[in-house]
């Protein structure tokens, strides 16, 4: 059990020879695993797969579903979180990106902020920002 921990975290198709031996083994001794693998696998394909938002929200409905009727608490708390954000998710299935960028740009300010230890002239760091950043 210990050296299987791993696969877990891969998809079946990334696994070696050796770690289809042990997942046959895992999941044949605690089934619990394999309906949570396959539901984290559920998960992980609608990202891959979906090519629309229509396409993405009705996987996730299929998803949700099934995280409702195997009654994992951790799971509950996924299936929560999707449907209190599903608007937010759904909007990465239009062109497939992320607000990394900006995420990365606003803690470039930051740091440079904290740098000078605070703004007291708002004009001037913009300024600053812009000359740097830009």
């Amino acid at each position: 059990m210990a050296r299987s921990r791993y696969l877990l975290y891969k998809a079946p198709n990334n696994w070696t020879e050796n770690q289809c031996k042990r997942s046959r083994i895992l999941f044949d001794q605690y089934p619990d695993i394999k309906i949570a693998f396959d539901l984290v696998q559920g998960l992980r394909n609608i990202f891959i797969t979906a090519t629309s938002i229509e396409t993405a929200y009705t996987k996730l409905a299929h998803w949700y579903k099934n995280v409702e009727n195997t009654g994992f608490r951790a799971f509950n708390t996924i299936a929560y979180t999707i449907t209190l954000n599903y608007r937010s998710i759904l909007n990465y299935f239009i062109n497939r990106s992320t607000n990394a960028a900006a995420e990365s740009f606003n803690a470039q300010i930051k740091a440079f902020r904290s740098q000078f230890r605070g703004v007291k002239n708002v004009e001037f760091f913009l300024y600053r920002l812009t000359t740097i950043f830009a």
